[in-house]
């Protein structure tokens, strides 16, 4: 396993992440973590060198308002000598903050559901231009200073969902030690993108990478002609490899979240993060890269990347799958499009009554309204 150093944190982190956030579930329902699977994924990925675990409050629960499952599985997986092989990051829940005392009332909360007398690296999640007034208007500052005086805490960040004004109105905002971001080869440009990655940087702040791999659509069917370009340039390489080798170039980036279901998976990316290296990818590959982008940019219809922050929908409507059909329908094949979303039944687009909540909660800034009308128009 390689590692980095986690800039302001002067911690060592694996480059490859564990994101207990896609963990192994019982019959498809997110809220059933089939425990020995899971605990059997975590548990191999430390063994073999991983040190960084990522969950957070609503992880594997039935809606953001409400605890999932994934802390107390991460504290089950992190018995017997596991803790102290690895940092735990997790994230104050903030768009339940209403004053000064809450960020405490969850902080001590996640303490307990971790079992853990302190957490690594804490974040504040999910900051967009409204919770991060909200945030400031709470007392997060002080919240932080407080919790990292006490040593709940061993270093303050926070997690991000908006455009590049925001990102580095809140890099700037307080004394941040890492931050985390969505970043892909799809997303470059994309709400923090490569800009942002390089202001964190040069404020020397750890920079930890969710969504890599677009919750899978990075690499799995893609379209033939994205195939083609890769193959042409190294047909030895998974797509998940000359994904995350794409991040590995970036020496700004200290660790990749991966969000690891099966043991395949584990296997597979800590093969390729021992290979991982700044500069690792050639010319050659860089053009195959570029040459991908530009397909996938041709033809995504929408930005969703299945994080189901949208979820649960007051109507039924799962919102990620509709998506999912959508883009794929463009992506891949408009029948077979067609055929599954005939079979969503009650959680079709069209069932959507417009109340609007999900909006609220979707940190892609996605109008699902307008989206899963279009959604309907095509797939129907």
């Amino acid at each position: 396993m390689k590692y980095r150093k986690f800039g302001k944190t002067n911690e060592t982190v694996s480059v490859l992440g564990f994101g207990a956030m896609r963990l192994p579930v019982k019959d498809g329902n997110m809220a059933d973590i089939d425990k020995d699977k899971a605990i059997s994924l975590i548990r191999h990925a430390i063994g073999n060198g991983v040190n960084y675990i990522d969950t957070a409050y609503p992880y594997h629960g039935t809606g953001l308002t409400s605890p999932g499952q994934s802390e107390p599985l991460v504290a089950e997986a992190l018995k017997d000598g596991y803790r102290e092989k690895v940092k735990i990051a997790t994230k104050s829940p903030v768009w339940l903050i209403e004053k000064r005392e809450d960020f405490d009332y969850y902080l001590d909360l996640q303490l307990k559901r971790l079992n853990t007398s302190y957490i690594d690296f804490y974040l504040i999640h999910a900051l967009n231009k409204a919770t991060w007034t909200s945030s400031v208007n709470a007392g997060f500052s002080d919240f932080l200073d407080k919790a990292l005086e006490s040593g709940k805490i061993k270093h303050a960040g926070f997690s991000f969902h908006d455009d590049i004004d925001t990102f580095k109105e809140i890099v700037d905002g307080y004394d941040w030690s890492f931050c985390q971001i969505q970043y892909n080869y799809l997303d470059e440009n994309y709400q923090a993108g490569r800009e942002g990655l390089e202001y964190a940087a040069s404020k020397n702040l750890g920079i930890a990478i969710m969504e890599p791999l677009r919750g899978g659509a990075l690499i799995n069917n893609l379209p033939a002609d994205a195939v083609d370009a890769l193959k042409n340039a190294d047909a030895d390489k998974s797509t998940a490899e000359w994904a995350f080798g794409w991040l590995y170039d970036h020496k700004e980036i200290s660790v990749v979240l991966s969000g690891m279901s099966t043991m395949d998976q584990v296997e597979e990316n800590i093969k390729i993060a021992e290979k991982a290296s700044a500069g690792q990818m050639s010319e050659t590959d860089k053009e195959a890269m570029q040459t991908v982008q530009q397909i996938f940019r041709d033809r995504q219809k929408v930005d969703c990347t299945g994080c189901r922050y949208c979820m649960p929908c007051p109507a039924g409507v799962n919102i990620p799958d509709n998506f999912s059909l959508y883009n794929n329908s463009y992506l891949l094949d408009m029948n077979h499009s067609k055929m599954f979303y005939s079979l969503l039944g009650p959680k079709a687009s069209d069932k959507c009554v417009e109340c609007g909540m999900c909006e609220e909660h979707c940190p892609q800034n996605i109008p699902i309204r307008e989206m899963l009308k279009a959604v309907h128009s095509t797939l129907s």
